[in-house]
C-alpha cells in the first residue's frame, strides 16, 4: 500500500503534464481556426475542452459561467478535438487510462470519461494499458520535448565543479 500511495501522485503528475501538452497543442489549433478571437478567449475555450476530455468540468467561477455561456462553441469544437489532437492520441490514451487507474485506486469510476474519449476519437481502444514506468518515461520525453520538463540527466554523468 505504501508503494501505491507514493506512485499515484507521481502518475497523476504525469497526467497533468499530458494535459498541459494537450492544452498547448489545442490552443495553437484553435487560435488558427479563430484568428478573430482574443488569446484569453482561446485559452478559456481550450481549458474547457481539456477539462471535458479528462472528465473534470469547471465548477468555480468565472470558468463555470464561461463554459455555460459558450456551451455551443465548446460542443462544436469538442466534436473535432480528436482530429486536432491526432498526434497526441497515444499519450492522451495512456494518460486517460492512468487517470482511470488512479481514480479506481481511490474509489472513483472513470468509465464515462474513457467512453467519451473513445466517442471523440481520442482513445485508442486497442492500445494496451501502459505500465507505470513506461507512462512516466513517455511523459518525461514529451515534457522535455515541449519544454515543460528538463530532460533526465543520465546517472553515469557526474557533476563537475571547478
Amino acid at each position: 500500500m505504501d508503494f501505491e500511495s507514493k506512485l499515484i501522485p507521481i502518475l497523476r503528475e504525469g497526467v497533468e503534464i499530458v494535459k498541459m501538452i494537450s492544452f498547448k497543442k489545442l490552443k495553437e489549433a484553435l487560435a488558427k481556426k479563430h484568428p478573430d478571437r482574443e488569446a484569453a478567449f482561446i485559452a478559456k475555450i481550450t481549458g474547457a475542452l481539456i477539462n471535458t476530455i479528462f472528465g473534470a468540468p469547471a465548477y468555480e467561477e468565472p470558468f463555470a459561467v464561461f463554459a455555460r455561456s459558450h456551451a455551443n462553441l465548446i460542443a462544436h469544437e469538442q466534436a473535432k478535438v480528436g482530429t486536432m489532437l491526432e498526434e497526441l492520441r497515444i499519450p492522451l490514451t495512456d494518460a486517460l487510462r492512468i487517470q482511470a487507474l488512479c481514480d479506481h485506486q481511490e474509489g472513483q469510476d472513470s468509465t464515462a470519461t474513457l467512453q467519451q474519449a473513445q466517442n471523440l476519437g481520442i482513445l485508442l481502444a486497442d492500445r494496451d494499458l501502459p505500465m507505470p514506468h513506461s507512462f512516466i518515461e513517455l511523459v518525461r520525453r514529451l515534457g522535455s520535448g515541449f519544454g515543460l520538463l528538463l530532460p533526465p540527466v543520465p546517472s553515469t554523468e557526474k557533476a563537475t565543479t571547478h
